[in-house]
């Protein structure tokens, strides 16, 4: 049995994990209805990646015997209308979810979990490559993001990401 606290926010990184796959949709249509359909491939896969993570911890509870109890996801709120500044919502939410998994793990460290601190390394390393991955988008779209050639060559280079499930088992 799950530590209660420890249980308990797992259960709520699942929601958070399904907000992620959310917020990202959101920033994919936006990216779409501005013609930068690299950008959005990006995102359409990010937010596949999110529902993954959720996925996740809802079976590492399950296999815990723990209840899982789905909250209602809630609707993305950020101002959608400028290409940079997308990019920069992007990486302030991967820093939001890296503090979400470091309270988990440090949870999980009080009580000598030793078990879910092992099941979020995985977490802790994703994260790492969440958001310099994020980083360097936003340093490339400051670069080159008003040349339109330079434009279109990040857009090209955003459509090449291709989806792999993550390699974690529980």
């Amino acid at each position: 049995m799950l530590d209660k606290k420890v249980a308990q926010l797992l259960n709520d990184q699942v929601n958070k994990e399904l907000y992620s796959a959310y917020l990202y949709l959101d920033f994919a249509v936006y990216y779409d209805e501005i013609g930068l359909d690299g950008f959005s491939n990006w995102y359409k896969i990010q937010a596949q990646e999110e529902r993954d993570h959720a996925m996740l911890f809802l079976q590492y509870l399950q296999n815990n015997g723990e209840k899982v109890t789905l909250g209602a996801i809630a609707k993305p709120d950020k101002d959608l209308s400028d290409k940079l500044q997308v990019l920069k919502y992007g990486l302030e939410h991967e820093q939001y979810v890296t503090g979400l998994i470091h309270a988990i793990y440090d949870a999980a460290y009080g009580v000598k979990d030793f078990r879910t601190m092992q099941f979020l390394d995985w977490f802790v390393k994703e994260q790492g490559e969440e958001e310099k991955n994020a980083e360097d988008m936003i340093k490339k779209m400051e670069l080159f993001g008003d040349d339109a050639k330079g434009l279109y060559m990040l857009n090209s280079e955003m459509a090449a990401r291709t989806y792999s499930a993550p390699s974690l088992t529980l």
